[in-house]
């Protein structure tokens, strides 16, 4: 029985869904295609039909999971309240792809680098668009150091064992960034 564009297209989101929060939870290297594939209710064989390799999932779930994030489009306060929330420490398979897989990253193929770079990119561009500043060149430093702090801060406080510590981690990264954001600093 042939499958529709429309199904086959369905069902490829659906894997990268899948995907997207098996990798997110446990990292490139835990997971499988047969995993993920159970995980969406489809076959093992209908994985080839979409993808050439688990690399190629990879990839494309990167492109996938990181397209989707930087199109919530909230603003930039609402956006900062969400990422460095207690809430999305604690949901890594729902939450940030970059936060969950960037250290990971490092140890898949260039073409997985790739994507995680042109990710990268875009919450940079994103962040940098929301920012105030006169000048380009303060924005887009501004923005790099936002990202960074809102990412690293998200893996600190994941990794910390004590709660009371990996809430302060989000609270004053979040605190700080805003105090940057309402009266940028002066890097002259």
């Amino acid at each position: 029985m042939k499958v529709s564009r429309e199904r086959m297209a369905e069902n490829r989101c659906r894997i990268l869904d899948a995907a997207s929060r098996l990798f997110r939870a446990k990292g490139f290297e835990a997971v499988s295609v047969a995993e993920v594939m159970k995980a969406t209710g489809l076959t093992h064989g209908g994985f080839y039909g979409h993808f050439g390799s688990k690399d190629d999932l990879v990839v494309q779930t990167i492109d996938h999971a990181l397209a989707q994030d930087v199109a919530e489009g909230n603003d930039l306060g609402t956006y900062l309240d969400i990422y460095l929330s207690p809430w999305h420490r604690d949901n890594a398979a729902e939450g940030c792809p970059t936060a969950g897989l960037v250290a990971d990253t490092r140890h898949q193929s260039a073409a997985v680098r790739q994507a995680m770079t042109e990710g990268i990119r875009s919450q940079i561009n994103r962040i940098d668009e929301a920012l105030p500043g006169a000048s380009a060149v303060d924005r887009r430093r501004e923005a790099i150091g936002t990202f960074a702090s809102m990412v690293g801060a998200v893996i600190l406080a994941r990794a910390i064992d004590d709660p009371a510590l990996s809430d302060e981690v989000l609270e004053q990264t979040r605190a700080w960034i805003n105090a940057r954001i309402t009266e940028p600093v002066d890097t002259q």
